[in-house]
């Protein structure tokens, strides 16, 4: 994939800005994506700093291949961030990191190509695998799901009001033809879908439960979260931007815990040791301005939290 597939990354100043960076730090961009934030650290790294980028996406690895050919600062990974503790281990990088990045959800290089099958709005193969070489298709998981599991993936993972009704609708028309393309899904998804709402397609909802599904997005970011803690130094920063509210949902419960500690009886004083509270929450959840969203509409759900390892 060439280098000039262009990202826009949102909340990107203020995600910078919280990552706190020293020059001679170790970082780790746990969604490479198209490098925008993997260029704008490397650019404030030092020749003693150091970068590690992590990405399921086949086409985001080449990319970073080629815009960082022969910069001994930068390495990649090619994974899952749920992965982040043996790939840091694996980079010699273990207690030693400064700051773990995270921007979630699809980047806009893959929701433009028709054919990685993210996005209803151009016709495409029903794919929406972030690594497209391994793995089972969304066109593949729809050949055989019962229509149980779909509508639980449709209400879990896309709040969707109509989940049993549209489940029932695909099960139905799967059995007088293969959907295998995203215009084929959206069309019956909105056909089953009794009531649109202002301003969003129909098949919004389903489209992005599929998508979190196949990828198991949120066990990932389970995952990742729960080892970002031990791969921090002390006084190091973890910066998630989330672009839906399940996501949010448990970057936000994450911390919070993490900054809570340890849970006693109520009545049972306890000193801030013993509380062993690990966090400090830096600011409040911070979101895209309006200006932002004006230049880049895929900003108006962005939410940045920000949180500071203790020691």
């Amino acid at each position: 994939m060439a280098a000039t597939d262009t990202h826009l990354p949102v909340l990107f100043n203020e995600a910078l800005e919280a990552l706190n960076i020293t020059p001679d730090g170790i970082y780790v961009d746990g969604t490479f994506g198209r490098g925008g934030h993997s260029q704008a650290i490397l650019q404030a790294l030092g020749e003693a700093g150091r970068l590690l980028a992590i990405d399921k996406d086949p086409d985001a690895i080449a990319c970073a291949r080629s815009l960082f050919a022969g910069d001994d600062r930068f390495s990649i990974k090619q994974g899952s961030f749920a992965r982040l503790e043996q790939f840091v281990e694996e980079a010699g990088y273990a207690g030693r990191v400064g700051g773990v990045l995270l921007d979630l959800g699809v980047s806009s290089p893959q929701l433009d190509r028709a054919e990685r099958g993210f996005s209803f709005l151009n016709d495409g193969p029903l794919d929406m695998r972030m690594d497209n070489s391994s793995g089972v298709s969304a066109a593949d998981w729809l050949r055989t799901v019962e229509v149980d599991e779909l509508a639980h993936v449709f209400k879990t993972y896309g709040e969707e009001r109509f989940a049993k009704r549209i489940a029932r609708a695909l099960v139905e028309a799967r059995a007088e033809h293969l959907i295998e393309t995203t215009r084929q899904l959206a069309e019956i998804v909105a056909a089953a879908n009794p009531a649109w709402e202002k301003g969003k397609h129909p098949a919004t909802r389903c489209f992005q439960a599929i998508r979190i599904h196949i990828n198991r997005e949120l066990d990932d970011l389970k995952d990742c979260l729960d080892q970002s803690l031990r791969v921090l130094v002390p006084g190091g920063r973890l910066a998630v931007i989330s672009f839906h509210s399940l996501e949010d949902r448990i970057v936000k419960r994450f911390m919070r815990d993490a900054e809570r500690g340890d849970r006693f009886p109520a009545g049972i004083p306890v000193t801030e040791q013993q509380r062993n509270s690990r966090v400090a929450l830096i600011g409040k959840a911070v979101k895209a301005s309006r200006r932002e969203v004006e230049v880049n509409p895929r900003a108006r759900s962005a939410v940045l939290r920000v949180a500071e390892r203790k020691p």
